[in-house]
């Protein structure tokens, strides 16, 4: 049995983190056996060489290895390509066709994205594992195939049982063992060797000088996510490799070429010194605060006021909403009721009178007129607060509107379309 050091020398797998090397062990471990093996990780991670090596370590190693990418292939056509059909079957079906189980028998064949199969090609593919037979598109006859099964996916599988998307039971038939990939992002310790090897493929590929980081740029590599995962870091080592003339890159250049758009879910710097984008999204949220406080309090001086208004008996107006008035006047003294016209009860209602007095002199015909009268200013007063928001982070980011958009909370769309009613 090979060891782990010369499997990565043969598959030319780069890493040493422990979940990377324990993977591989379960790999070696499980190859010389027909058990099925069900892939797992996230999109990227180099889920393809599990079954390659796999298959090269196994008893079926001189057979066929066939590679089936189940998201890829139409749902109409899939069990055709999977089983085959018969001459007629279908429209279009003008000869008889193997599909991948017969072609493969003896062999391999690596399912991947195993999770996005329609329910009924689970179903055919459910009694290959439990007794090798399956039926060709089209037929009645039983064909015997004898191929072991290798899946993977990078959907979270009991979420899709959970949701009727996957059978449990094809599940459970395919994941006799479970061979998960870490996530580029947990192998801190891998991620410049595998830029450097990239970096040293792309540089004899174009016949450039080998790319190489400075301190910094390591730094910052280390502590990206990279949600594309290895596939992502290869294709960013090949831009910088074409398009720098420098062959030092420092981590203000690296960064140019990271993209920003997972930045939410960038580790959190510790005791690092506050930027102005944190400093407008401070000032962003505070004004928000401030603005919905206004409003709240503007509500219950037109719910005290409305009272008053309708309620000749002043006292019990007071005595009823003692807690609206303490909010309202904050620590200080609420006013007592003097006479029956009641001056001091009504200075409460004198922000409101003094801004809406015409609204006040017909409230008692019509109270919702006055509603609709202050709902307008108010909506006024947050429009013009969003329009000196977009202005503010137009400048910012001197007119990009995607940047903006991301800045501002909202999708690049709709900041297109409040760009355009506004006249920005």
């Amino acid at each position: 049995m090979e060891n782990v050091q010369s499997i990565k020398q043969r598959f030319e797998i780069i890493g040493n983190d422990p979940k990377l090397n324990r993977a591989l062990e379960k790999a070696v471990q499980v190859a010389p056996t027909d058990i099925s093996v069900l892939v797992t990780g996230e999109s990227g991670v180099g889920k393809e060489s599990v079954p390659k090596i796999i298959h090269a370590l196994s008893h079926r190693k001189h057979a066929k290895y066939i590679a089936v990418n189940c998201g890829a292939i139409p749902e109409g056509t899939i069990d055709s390509e999977l089983f085959g059909h018969e001459k007629g079957a279908f429209t279009g079906a003008t000869q008889t066709r193997r599909g991948y189980f017969e072609v493969a028998d003896g062999g391999t064949i690596f399912l991947d994205e195993v999770g996005e199969l329609p329910l009924t090609t689970q179903v055919r593919l459910l009694r290959v594992l439990e007794n090798g037979e399956f039926l060709k598109v089209g037929s009645s006859q039983t064909q015997k195939t004898n191929v072991r099964i290798v899946a993977a996916t990078n959907v979270q599988m009991f979420e899709a049982i959970k949701n009727g998307k996957f059978r449990e039971d094809l599940y459970y038939r395919l994941s006799t063992v479970e061979i998960n990939l870490p996530p580029l992002r947990d192998r801190h310790g891998d991620i410049h060797l595998l830029f450097r090897k990239f970096a040293s493929d792309f540089g004899q590929k174009y016949k450039m000088p080998t790319i190489r980081l400075q301190d910094d740029a390591v730094q910052l590599l280390q502590q990206y996510r990279w949600p594309g995962n290895i596939r992502q870091l290869r294709n960013i080592a090949e831009q910088i490799s074409v398009l720098e003339s420098n062959r030092l890159v420092n981590a203000q250049t690296l960064s140019g070429y990271l993209p920003q758009a997972s930045s939410t879910n960038l580790p959190m710097v510790v005791n690092a010194p506050e930027s102005k984008d944190s400093d407008f999204s401070n000032e962003r949220e505070i004004l928000y605060k401030v603005l919905f406080d206004m409003k709240g309090d503007l509500n219950d001086l037109k719910q005290l006021t409305l009272e008053l208004l309708k309620n000749k008996d002043t006292q019990k107006v007071q005595e009823e909403n003692q807690g609206l008035i303490q909010k309202i006047y904050g620590s200080e003294p609420a006013p007592t009721p003097q006479e029956e016209d009641s001056p001091a009860l009504l200075e409460l209602a004198e922000p409101v009178i003094t801004e809406y007095p015409q609204t006040v002199n017909t409230l008692a015909e019509d109270k919702y007129h006055f509603a609709e009268e202050i709902q307008e200013e108010e909506t006024l007063s947050l429009q013009k607060k969003e329009i000196e928001l977009i202005k503010k982070s137009l400048e910012r980011n001197r007119g990009k509107r995607k940047a903006a958009a991301e800045e501002l909370g909202i999708s690049e769309r709709t900041l297109y379309r409040k760009i355009k009613q506004y006249d920005l």
